[in-house]
């Protein structure tokens, strides 16, 4: 799926096109080009809004999988984590969904936070992964424990 600037993937891209071009075709010009004016602002409000929704959407969805996939990592991974192995699985993750710097944005340590509270990881050994998973940055460290304190 290639992306646009903004965020528009190639069948979104299409879809408005095919849009714009069914109502411009349907328009009379022999109005006032104040009407087709408009209506061509309340098209672009609206592909801001589908814009919108649907890049909070994907955001949704990422921090579900990242958090699903350190829930998962570390019920499989009892004896011993493997941080190198778990964070090239957060780096597909995010290549999967598009995300660049995946490491440098805080909602993938907040999903980590809340995967680990899911995985029923305390004390020492959740300790051990926040430190390990953040490469012991502070910041890293503390959007973790917000996502594992968000968790209930």
């Amino acid at each position: 799926m290639r992306s646009y600037p903004g965020g528009f993937n190639h069948r979104f891209f299409n879809s408005v096109i095919l849009v714009l071009s069914l109502i411009s075709a349907g328009c009379s010009f022999s109005g006032s080009s104040e009407s087709f004016s408009d209506s061509s602002e309340s098209i672009s409000d609206s592909v801001s809004s589908i814009s919108e929704s649907s890049d909070s959407d994907k955001e949704k969805q990422y921090e579900n999988e990242v958090s699903d996939y350190t829930m998962a990592y570390v019920k499989s991974s009892q004896a011993g984590a493997d941080y190198n192995s778990f964070q090239k699985g957060l780096s597909d993750i995010a290549a999967k969904m598009g995300i660049v710097n995946w490491n440098q944005d805080p909602k993938t340590y907040i999903a980590i936070g809340k995967g680990l509270k899911k995985a029923g990881i305390e004390g020492i050994s959740y300790e051990t992964y926040k430190k390990n998973v953040a490469n012991a940055d502070q910041e890293n460290m503390g959007n973790i424990q917000k996502g594992y304190e968000s968790e209930e």
